[in-house]
């Protein structure tokens, strides 16, 4: 990998200054530049380099109207539309989305009131997604409308959703199955899948330990840094309602020794999931980070340590002009030309309880290889083998920086 760095910017082989190797981990955004990058502009990328790399990483290049990293030139008629949208559209959406998510954190406070968080011992988590009675009733149900509600806002007027279920009347009721699911398990296009499968099934989902993209460790590595972390549920509004989803909170600052770490906690409720249909659901994606939507990255073996059936989601957003991909632009130009679109479309496959067999059970990455090949099947997705690591390779390369982070260097699995 390094000599196609050298290939590719002469520079890449020289140490960062800053970088003394102490450090396991670079924690910095993807596609956030360092100081130095941001009083030096950094030199325009060559239009035969780009194609280079577009075939080198597929599976993170954007073709919509909007070009790469969302910084193309558009046409008149584009930058109009962008222009009525920015003014008239772009408020209006953020207004109603903020006044949900008030509303629902209302609901969430009204539900969880003289209510005492369930706390599980040595491992810091803190939620009340093992409320029971009409207290949990309100707010899934709730969370479910307020969830579609915000994607109908974002222009997601219809989804068209698929179901490979015997039979289809019970296919949303997940604990209807005859052996339930530990997991959901989904590719990750964009932040957006969150809020489609908390519309759908209200599952629990693992938090991120810091607030940019960044890996986990070596058996989860999740994309949606902005709700995610452990400090989220700190936050005013936000912090709550991740309480009430269940978020898996990352602790890698405790050091104590009953301390269970992410994958210990994650591994107990997939089983609490597939033993107890009372128990939340949890929801994963296994590839680690996201894509165009027309790959599939490989699979981390974390939602298949459990041994527990999984159920398969696929997410496609078909587009016209703006793909709400999350690949190769940064957070904020995401979000604004997200609201600026004027309809949305997404199309979502559920395939059938995936029961692993005794070998699969004995081999997780067996189990996870086999489950990931059945989603490129049956979703139409290309296989890839590149990972975070390649995508950081990708968006630093894209933005001419010299200076690649060390965890390049390291394995991604």
């Amino acid at each position: 990998m390094e000599s196609e760095l050298k290939d590719l910017n002469p520079k890449s082989h020289q140490p960062d200054p800053i970088d003394d190797g102490s450090s396991a981990k670079d924690d910095r955004p993807l596609l956030k530049p360092d100081a130095a990058a941001a009083v030096i502009p950094p030199p325009p990328v060559s239009a035969a380099t780009i194609e280079e790399l577009e075939k080198k990483f597929a599976a993170y290049v954007r073709s919509d109207v909007y070009g790469t990293m969302g910084r193309g030139e558009l046409p008149w008629t584009e930058k109009l539309l962008l222009g009525i949208a920015f003014f008239t559209l772009l408020p209006v959406r953020v207004a109603v989305v903020m006044t949900i998510l008030v509303v629902y954190y209302l609901v969430c406070r009204v539900c969880t009131v003289s209510l005492a968080p369930n706390r599980e011992d040595g491992a810091g988590q803190e939620d009340y997604a093992h409320v029971r009675g009409w207290r949990r009733a309100v707010i899934v149900r709730a969370g479910k409308f307020f969830s579609r509600a915000i994607l109908f806002v974002l222009g997601f007027y219809w989804i068209n959703e698929t179901y490979q279920f015997n039979d289809q009347a019970e296919c949303k009721d997940i604990s209807e199955e005859p052996e339930r699911p530990g997991v959901i398990v989904s590719n990750h296009v964009s932040y957006l899948d969150i809020l489609y499968h908390m519309s759908s099934s209200f599952p629990s989902f693992v938090a991120k330990v810091l607030i940019h993209l960044a890996g986990l460790d070596n058996l989860f590595s999740y994309d949606f840094a902005c709700l995610r972390t452990r400090s989220v549920a700190r936050l005013p509004i936000v912090g709550l309602i991740s309480k009430c989803l269940g978020c898996v909170y990352v602790q890698r600052e405790s050091k104590s020794s009953d301390f269970k770490g992410v994958s210990g906690i994650v591994n107990e409720r997939i089983r609490e999931a597939h033993q107890d249909k009372s128990a939340p659901m949890m929801m994963l994606f296994p590839e680690g980070t996201t894509t165009n939507g027309d790959f599939i990255l490989p699979f981390k073996t974390g939602a298949f340590l459990a041994k527990a059936p999984v159920l398969p989601v696929i997410l496609r957003y078909p587009y016209q002009r703006f793909s709400p991909a999350w690949d190769t632009i940064s957070g904020v130009r995401h979000v604004i030309l997200l609201f600026c679109q004027f309809v949305n479309y997404l199309d979502v496959t559920w395939l059938p309880v995936y029961y692993p067999s005794q070998q699969e059970k004995d081999d997780p990455k067996l189990y996870a290889d086999n489950v990931r090949r059945l989603m490129a099947s049956e979703g139409n997705l290309t296989m890839s083998d590149i990972g975070l690591a390649e995508k950081r390779i990708y968006h630093a390369a894209l933005n001419g920086n010299n200076r690649l982070p060390s965890v390049l260097h390291r394995k991604d699995e």
